[in-house]
């Protein structure tokens, strides 16, 4: 599978379709395996960087047009940017760009390979997560989309108007994706106009509540006179268990909206947020023996994780567009912490 997946890379980068196309030439191939689409771009036209992405499904196509429409910058938060992505990418780099693992890989299957920005390299994107090695699923279905790109690529050149959907279509959402069909056992790929499927909806873990701990809580603690401000966002740090694949933690921030203290702040890993949100803020208010006047949230997720247990304690929760005191405070952690 390796060695399909390196010929299909150095095919792609020999014929250099960033010379004609730009990231936002936009289209799918659907996995024969899956029925998912990858939406794929090619990049490179500005001379910078030189890959093809496969963004993987609806959620993966969201986090690509956050970048394209401009929500979601690297000069603003590269950490947001690359800790939301769902893709797979398939890059040329020099050499001192690739791992140890990756030039040993290249050396079993003795592919010679000399030059800058020459050197194939290949990572899987997850939201939460370190670009990774790929899975053997995903270098397995990598070369199909290189492929497919490839004679899209080529097509285009010929045909610029080749994205721009049939008149019966044009008031759609609609992307050109190449779709196989299995005749005579391989894949015939044709072209067909699709709209992405919808986002999934995402299934809230609302833990189940201490009866005997609220109530402690509502009897023990004065009410306060300040609203807390409370909200998460991801470290730059990456952090690996054993040979796992690392993981970028959550800092979860709580701040006296007006005096700007911080009354508290809580490492997770991203895979516990929905679960440890709330009896983290329960934790909160015990230590503190206060509760707030009100809870000041800029996500709809905070705001309905902990919906139930402020609404035991009697503590309003209000959705604002922008946590003013507490975003200063995270851009001075993060630049502390470089």
């Amino acid at each position: 599978m390796w060695r399909a997946l390196f010929e299909a890379a150095i095919r792609f980068r020999d014929t250099a379709p960033w010379q004609w196309m730009y990231d936002s030439d936009l289209f799918g191939v659907q996995n024969p395996y899956t029925r998912e689409i990858g939406y794929c771009c090619v990049m490179g036209n500005l001379g910078q960087m030189f890959a093809l992405a496969v963004y993987l499904g609806s959620e993966g196509l969201q986090s690509y047009l956050k970048i394209a429409t401009g929500e979601a910058s690297y000069r603003r938060d590269p950490v947001e940017v690359l800790t939301t992505q769902k893709c797979l990418v398939a890059s040329f780099e020099d050499r001192a760009e690739l791992s140890r693992e990756d030039r040993d890989l290249i050396k079993r299957l003795g592919l010679k390979i000399r030059g800058r920005k020459a050197w194939p390299l290949f990572r899987s994107y997850q939201p939460g997560y370190h670009p990774w090695y790929l899975s053997a699923e995903e270098v397995r279905f990598l070369p199909l989309p290189l492929n497919q790109a490839l004679e899209v690529a080529l097509r285009f050149r010929d045909d610029p108007a080749l994205f721009i959907p049939p008149q019966e279509q044009s008031k759609e959402a609609v992307f050109l994706v190449r779709v196989p069909q299995k005749k005579r056992n391989r894949w015939v790929w044709e072209d067909a106009w699709l709209s992405p499927a919808p986002l999934p909806t995402p299934q809230r873990v609302i833990p189940s509540l201490d009866e005997l701990w609220l109530n402690r809580l509502k009897k023990q603690c004065r009410q306060g006179q300040t609203a807390w401000e409370l909200d998460y966002f991801f470290l730059p740090n990456p952090v690996q268990e054993e040979k796992k694949r690392p993981y970028y933690p959550y800092a979860l921030l709580c701040i006296d909206h007006r005096s700007g203290f911080i009354m508290a702040t809580e490492i997770l890993p991203p895979w516990a947020l929905e679960e440890k949100l709330a009896p983290t803020f329960l934790d909160l208010v015990e230590r503190s023996s206060l509760l707030p006047r009100e809870l000041l949230v800029q996500r709809q997720e905070v705001k309905e994780l902990l919906a139930p247990v402020a609404s035991r304690l009697g503590v309003s929760i209000k959705m604002v567009q922008s946590l003013k005191t507490l975003n200063a405070a995270r851009k001075h952690l993060l630049a502390f912490l470089g």
